[in-house]
């Protein structure tokens, strides 16, 4: 394919979705961006994107186009980053994708990347879904529960977090101290009316009965703020729980409340310098 500057043109409209910011970004007029975008998709022989009054949105070609564009980008970016590696130096950006909650595993191993590589720049992106990594949208994904099954995704263990369930010391002022199995008279956050793929769902459905919920969520940053505030019992990560002396074990955390944590690249990107890098902190 003879078409690179067309297909980073069409990568940088695809991104932020208008000619104008895309010739911004590359600091050429708008025709000359239509026009690089009209040779390729005369080249390719399909339409990639759908004009409309408020901008560009992508064809099913185009998310074909983005998914390749992306790793292309991405390889080159590689590139210079590996050719920088050879004076001693890593350069370009690095998207993290996880849940909130797994920040306090994931961000040391950040602090460590930044301080040998500063020329990386780090962006830390909080989901509750698996970002797409064949569209760029993350380099490296933290995601917990079942292992991931995408075929081009390369999916290594990272850590386990077990869950115990607990209250704060102003509950325990408010209402007693919950003694175990006898639950009937208390208050809890979380949520009894559908299983999720958190360890500890069956337990609650089994033992909460939904007029005993003081405030709904599956949220677990959610959860643990509404737990220290004294508005229930609820099941917290067990490095979570630590170091808040403000809060009661009511039962300890246990291997069947375990979630399996995984690290989750493309295999498109998994060999580039910028993640292996990463990937030699944040396992080690």
């Amino acid at each position: 394919m003879n078409n690179w500057m067309e297909l980073r043109t069409a990568l940088l409209v695809a991104r932020h979705g208008t000619v104008s910011a895309a010739a911004a970004k590359l600091g050429v007029h708008r025709a000359t961006v239509n026009r690089h975008i009209e040779t390729l998709e005369k080249a390719l022989g399909t339409a990639l994107f759908q004009r409309h009054a408020r901008g560009y949105t992508l064809t099913d070609a185009g998310r074909d186009m983005l998914d390749v564009a992306n790793r292309a980008d991405e390889m080159f970016a590689d590139l210079e980053g590996r050719t920088k590696n050879r004076k001693g130096q890593l350069s370009g950006e690095l998207t993290i994708s996880a849940l909130g909650g797994l920040a306090p595993m994931v961000v040391p191993a950040l602090r460590a990347f930044h301080d040998a590589h500063p020329a990386i720049q780090i962006e830390f992106v909080v989901e509750s879904r698996l970002a797409k990594l064949e569209y760029g949208e993350a380099q490296v994904a933290f995601r917990a529960g079942p292992k991931p099954e995408e075929p081009d995704y390369v999916v290594l263990p990272f850590r386990q977090i077990r869950f115990g369930l607990f209250c704060s010391q102003d509950y325990v002022r408010r209402h007693g101290h919950p003694q175990e199995n006898r639950f009937d008279q208390h208050l809890f956050v979380g949520i009894v009316s559908r299983p999720t793929a958190h360890p500890y769902s069956e337990w609650m459905r089994a033992n909460v009965p939904q007029t005993a919920l003081s405030l709904e969520t599956t949220n677990l940053e959610v959860k643990f703020e509404a737990v220290r505030a004294g508005m229930g019992l609820g099941f917290l990560a067990e490095h979570e729980a630590e170091g808040h002396p403000d809060l009661v074990e009511i039962l300890p955390p246990d291997d069947k409340w375990t979630a399996n944590i995984w690290i989750v690249t493309h295999v498109d990107l998994h060999r580039t310098a910028k993640v292996q890098a990463f990937l030699h902190f944040v396992r080690n």
